[in-house]
């Protein structure tokens, strides 16, 4: 994974070798959590003769990964049943147990923690998308008897980062994305921060192997080059608290990896400009100390304006309490400190399991100290209101993420939401029923639209109006999943109706035109077996089939009416599969339906063969086809009933054009070059514009292409280049395509 000339890369964390059972021991020991060593070497023995026969992508013994997750969670100072089950996880998806097998062997509890944690078969779905998306729900309904068995997958996940070099490039990329986007955040969610840095180190080195290397190598230079300031801050805060009579404990630590990536990224510097990679850590004995502490840093350095936050006052909704300052330090270099207790310190760097309390039926949400995952509670209500699985996971990232802004109601209450939440948020935050019928907001006394971002502290009032309804528009203007579902499920329900009205008019008006009675056919035992036969329960189903274009009219009428009756022979289809080509040659599909309808590729995404699909029935225009990574999926309100399944033609043969961004240092003949590269890859230029932006060369490219493998060569080759810092796929009209250069060039002009 290292370039020719370079230092080998070198993984930020690397599991231990040759774990046995015995180091799982010591570690429940040394944390001092009871346990049963018996018991433990029965789930061993069993464990390690179900996987035997079993071999890694490594080709090492297939125990190895179970014993290793058994060993973190120990380490982690998790209980008994929980390493049991870290033991026990596979067993039910790679080898020939069954449930009932495991609750005979080793009891309820264990068994239904290992169910909860196996995912959902793959051949119940058509696409690994629903089948991922359907086992997270899984896990997510299991968790809430158990939170067991969430820790679980954050350990096995853990294990396999560590060990996913043998996996195919586009494997380890799909892994650490879903790491970066679920697994990451829920480890925050519990205020785990060394599980979840862990994790987001991990990913970040498999998907930006060479981005990684470079910022290892600049942090130990940098390290090395400061060491003596990094001394003399610690020096200097030592002397200044022990002058004011306060006993700490003080040390340092690069921060993460991804995490400096992550500002570095947010902020547009290079590692040259950042300096505040360090936090410097005061560990008091009692709350008292911990605020005179604060006074003492700023006393002998300048505070930054603006870089303070008080996290014991209001803690973060994962229990995470501790005072951050940041302060200005020799040659005007800030630096960070965190100032907490001991106990606030053990919550920070463990959370759940600083205050593991498992207690026998107290292991699931409904004991009493569960307040602090209410959004776990939260994310189980309004869950049930979402049918598709992807809409379930989607929201579910969204969620995840931390919540960083606090805002008020008139009474005092206060609350939390992600980054991005707007009043209609808010709204809906309060009670359903106000959102639906919110009119406006007056944000500190000042009425604002309502897609104004909420900033901490702000004070929210909500006006309302019965004849205020939500639409489609509201889509984008709120980030939580309670309010999307929300609006969601208010839309669905208003165009069920609407779909169900428009196709007992249409079937009507048909039934009339054959001089047929429409009560009559309704009721009719023909209706009953036709209904049965589609697989639909209700007369109104087939309306709201017929309403959006699902069922054609005629194909149903034929089914009906006696053949003799009508007026002109409608041709029988129990599967289409129309060929649909774009005009620029683009785009075979295989669209598998109920209708005659026409289907075209949504020019908001360009998907190309290879990617997943996703078809959605429109009003009038057909099937619109997007990829399922297409952005705009996610904001559709769309119902369930109007998703079809399609599929690209194996005769594919036609290319596609695919919007790249390359980001370049300006050199010469960079184009040239580029060109070249394409070229070999037998691609073709369609179009290119180029500017500079900050210094650097933008490019915005459109290509022809195959297939997505045929992309990702292209891609692999551009970002090889020397001179090329990123290459990024945009969907056409993007925000950096052709015309957003040309806006920055005019604006740097001016």
């Amino acid at each position: 994974m290292a370039k020719a000339g370079k230092k080998p890369i070198r993984a930020p964390i690397r599991p231990r070798p040759n774990i046995k059972f015995e180091d799982i021991l010591s570690c429940l020991e040394r944390n001092q959590r009871p346990h049963d060593p018996e018991f433990l070497r029965r789930v061993y023995d069993y464990t390690e003769a179900m996987h035997r026969d079993q071999r890694r992508k490594s080709g090492e013994p297939y125990f190895i990964h179970p014993i290793y997750v058994a060993y973190l969670l120990a380490d982690l100072r998790f209980d008994q049943i929980s390493v049991a089950v870290g033991l026990l996880h596979d067993v039910l998806e790679d080898t020939l147990t069954t449930r009932q097998e495991l609750e005979e062997l080793f009891g309820r509890d264990i068994a239904e923690l290992v169910d909860g944690v196996t995912k959902i078969g793959k051949q119940s779905y058509v696409r690994r998308d629903e089948a991922q998306a359907e086992s997270f729900r899984k896990m997510i309904l299991a968790s809430a008897k158990d939170l067991r068995v969430i820790l679980v997958k954050l350990a096995d996940r853990l294990h396999n980062m560590m060990t996913l070099e043998h996996m195919t490039p586009e494997a380890r990329r799909r892994i650490s994305r879903e790491t970066l986007e679920i697994y990451a955040p829920i480890a925050l969610r519990l205020g785990m921060s060394r599980l979840q840095g862990d994790l987001e180190d991990l990913a970040f080195y498999h998907l930006y192997p060479h981005v990684f290397a470079d910022l290892q190598a600049g942090l130990q230079e940098k390290m090395k080059g400061a060491q003596g300031a990094h001394q003399q801050i610690t020096k200097r805060l030592k002397s200044a608290l022990e002058e004011a009579g306060i006993e700490a404990d003080i040390s340092f630590r690069v921060k993460r990896f991804h995490s400096i990536y992550r500002k570095m990224k947010r902020q547009g510097i290079d590692l040259s400009q950042l300096y505040d990679y360090l936090a410097f850590r005061i560990i008091t004995e009692d709350l008292k100390d911990t605020y005179a502490a604060f006074g003492v840093v700023h006393q002998n350095w300048r505070p930054i304006p603006g870089r303070f936050k008080d996290y014991i006052a209001m803690p973060k909704p994962n229990l995470y309490q501790s005072i951050h300052t940041t302060v200005l330090g020799e040659k005007g270099h800030p630096f960070e400190v965190q100032i907490r207790t001991r106990e606030m310190d053990l919550v920070a760097e463990e959370g759940i399991a600083a205050h593991w309390q498992y207690k026998e039926g107290q292991a699931g949400l409904s004991s009493t100290g569960d307040q602090k995952f209410l959004w776990l509670r939260q994310l189980l209500e309004w869950q049930k209101e979402v049918n598709d699985p992807r809409e379930f996971l989607n929201a579910l990232k969204i969620d995840l993420y931390p919540d960083e802004v606090y805002a008020f109601t008139p009474k005092g209450d206060v609350f939390a939401f992600p980054r991005g939440a707007t009043p209609l948020d808010f709204a809906y935050r309060i009670h359903t029923d106000l959102g639906h019928h919110c009119s406006g907001a007056r944000v500190n006394g000042k009425l604002v639209p309502l897609k104004t971002p909420l900033r901490n502290g702000d004070m929210v009032e909500i006006m309302s109006s019965s004849n205020r309804k939500p639409s489609g528009d509201w889509l984008k203007m709120v980030v939580t999943s309670r309010a999307k579902s929300k609006i969601r499920h208010w839309i669905n329900t208003e165009q069920k109706q609407e779909a169900i009205a428009v196709g007992r008019r249409l079937l009507e008006r048909e039934l009339k035109r054959l001089r047929q009675s429409a009560r009559k056919v309704f009721e009719s035992e023909r209706m009953a077996q036709y209904l049965a036969t589609e697989g639909l329960g209700r007369l109104e189903d087939l309306f709201q089939r017929i309403g959006y274009g699902k069922i054609a009219i005629k194909r149903a009428v034929s089914q009906l009416v006696e053949k003799g009756q009508l007026e002109e022979p409608v041709e029988e289809r129990s599967t289409l599969r129309r060929v649909v080509d774009r005009a620029l040659g683009q785009g075979p599909l295989l669209v598998k339906g109920e209708g005659d309808m026409l289907a075209f590729l949504a020019k908001c995404c360009d998907p190309v063969p290879g990617e997943e699909l996703i078809g959605y029935v429109t009003r009038g225009r057909g099937i619109s086809v997007h990829s399922v990574k297409c952005p705009n999926v996610e904001q559709l309100s769309y119902d369930p009933d109007r998703l079809v399944e399609v599929e690209w033609s194996r005769r594919t043969s036609s290319v596609f054009p695919v919007y790249l961004l390359i980001e370049t240092e300006n050199q010469t003949g960079m184009l040239a070059r580029l060109a070249e590269v394409i070229a070999r890859e037998a691609s073709n230029i369609r179009s290119c514009e180029a500017g500079t932006d900050t210094g650097k060369g933008l490019i915005c490219m459109v290509v022809e292409v195959r297939d997505r493998r045929h992309l990702e060569r292209i891609r692999q080759s551009i970002r090889s280049m020397k001179g090329v810092l990123a290459v990024r796929r945009q969907r056409s009209g993007g925000p950096y395509d052709g015309r957003r250069i040309r806006e920055r060039q005019a604006s740097s002009r001016i």
